[in-house]
């Protein structure tokens, strides 16, 4: 086949796709908000279930909900039907997935869903099928194309399934008010949850924070910045309260003055730039590279309690 055609074919595949996904919008109104509000209040878990392509987009959907803050489980809609049901309680509200909506499977668990009084919400294409019209309440994929070239094979519908559930799942997340912090609590492996640490898991504390009193001598803020090797001292008063910060570079420009002589309140900087101890590694480190400085210092009720240095945060990323 000519290259062009196929790169021509790739394209219409992203184009079909796309159009289909936009019809999503029209589905987006007074029946959406309902649903949403019946799963935020949901007691129990949210399970997804479906079969064939459509058991693949339910399990990803189910993961994505779980990990944005609404407990959930998936189920093959097959294995249901063979035990799994069992995992279903009253407290639970089931979403099942069907492009066709007629799939033998889901009757089973339809069945048992209204027996048992569980909530129902079935999403398809097919808004006459038996899905749609035995669910408690139902979704309706718009009718499109198929980007399949041959139109049989679940392709735009699936890519609509899935962002139907990504649409929830953030929806899901302004109705509870899922904060960063929330987030963190549950991913706390690999290199996301180390991305999500605050500067309190990594921050120099106690006796290895470079700390001076305002009434002390220069030489003693010289011999601190050189025994605790940061290149700054913070500088407390008598309160121990932060009032201001030494530099090595604040030292270079006072060299010519009597330098050792003076007092620290007379060389330090007034109302340093501080943290807060849940602040992100990675914002610590976006600030730093805006201010161009190395080190940052961490304060609770402008007390000092920690700091970090610029390579705490590029050590936690690179590992």
């Amino acid at each position: 086949m000519d290259k062009k055609i196929i790169i021509s074919n790739a394209k219409k595949v992203i184009i079909t796709e796309t159009d289909g996904i936009k019809k999503l919008s029209k589905i987006l109104n007074e029946n959406f908000l309902k649903i949403l509000i019946k799963l935020s209040k949901v007691r129990g878990k949210v399970v997804f279930t479906g079969i064939g392509k459509s058991a693949h987009i339910a399990q990803k959907i189910s993961s994505t909900m779980s990990s944005t803050g609404t407990p959930s489980q998936f189920y093959h809609a097959t294995e249901m039907s063979h035990g799994d049901l069992g995992g279903v309680s009253k407290y639970d509200l089931v979403i099942i997935l069907s492009n066709s909506g007629n799939s033998l499977e889901i009757k089973g668990v339809l069945e048992f869903c209204k027996k048992n009084k569980i909530s129902t919400i079935g999403v398809s294409s097919n808004k006459n099928s038996y899905l749609i019209n035995s669910s408690e309440m139902s979704l309706v994929i718009p009718d499109t194309e198929e980007a399949c070239s041959l139109g049989l094979a679940p392709t735009t519908s699936t890519s609509m399934m899935l962002v139907l559930g990504d649409v929830i799942c953030v929806s899901l997340m302004k109705i509870k008010n899922f904060t960063v912090k929330d987030y963190r609590n549950i991913h706390p492996g690999g290199s996301l949850g180390e991305s999500l640490l605050q500067v309190k898991k990594i921050m120099h504390t106690g006796n290895k924070i470079p700390q001076i009193n305002e009434n002390d001598s220069m030489k003693n803020a010289v011999l601190e910045i050189t025994r605790k090797s940061f290149g700054h001292v913070i500088v407390t008063n008598k309160s121990n309260k932060i009032v201001g910060i030494i530099t090595d570079g604040d030292l270079r420009r006072a060299i010519n003055k009597s330098l050792l002589d003076n007092h620290v309140n007379l060389v330090m900087k007034k109302n340093p730039f501080v943290i807060k101890e849940d602040l992100l590694c990675t914002e610590a480190l976006g600030l730093m590279n805006e201010k161009k400085i190395s080190c940052l210092f961490v304060e609770r009720k402008m007390k000092p309690i920690g700091i970090v240095h610029i390579h705490d945060c590029l050590k936690l990323l690179k590992d």
